[in-house]
């Protein structure tokens, strides 16, 4: 009879859901952070030096939703 592996005992452990996880948080932060940017243009003129430092923040959150997907794809093909 040929051995069968243990099933995983935690699905945290998972690299994929890790991956998943990382990637969902940094689109819905780049999300909130556009949606931050165009309200602060708006409404307050004092915070207006702050919004170019938001652009980079949001693009900083896409590199990190990328980084996520690969993270989460790589075991898919590393199995």
């Amino acid at each position: 009879m040929p051995e069968t592996q243990p099933a995983r005992e935690v699905l945290a452990d998972s690299r994929t859901l890790k991956g998943g996880g990382a990637a969902g948080v940094a689109t819905i932060s780049a999300a909130v952070i556009e949606v931050a940017q165009e309200v602060l243009a708006e409404t307050q003129t004092a915070i207006l030096p702050l919004v170019p430092y938001l652009d980079r923040l949001r693009w900083a959150f896409i590199a990190v939703a990328l980084f996520g997907i690969a993270v989460a794809i790589h075991p898919r093909i590393d199995d």
